[in-house]
């Protein structure tokens, strides 16, 4: 009997792999966004980055500085960069919106 592979429904995603409706996302989103993006199993860490990233979109409607992220956690300013190998990972796996295309450059720079 051949093993079942698991192939996540996400929903819609846009050119960028950004959620198109960032109302889908939910923690099994994110785990499967994760999976899509090389990241095996989302750790404590991961889920203190995409909360920090979620809640900071929640009260200013843009994407925080990643070092204020990094320094707010006590870590340094690679954190995030190492947990996700790239910041615009941490914004698709927290589902929030297409930033705009200067903030994807900064994200990805990350």
């Amino acid at each position: 009997m051949e093993a079942s592979i698991h192939i996540p429904q996400l929903p819609p995603l846009d050119e960028d792999g950004l959620l198109v409706n960032s109302d889908d996302w939910n923690e099994s989103v994110a785990e499967d966004l994760a999976h899509l993006y090389d990241i095996n199993s989302l750790s404590p860490d991961h889920w203190l980055v995409i909360y920090a990233l979620r809640d900071y979109y929640a009260k200013f409607g843009v994407a925080p500085s990643m070092n204020n992220v990094c320094h707010t956690h006590k870590k340094d300013g690679l954190w995030v960069h190492n947990l996700f190998a790239t910041c615009l990972n941490a914004w698709r796996v927290a589902g929030l919106p297409n930033p705009g295309e200067e903030a994807k450059s900064y994200l990805s720079d990350m």
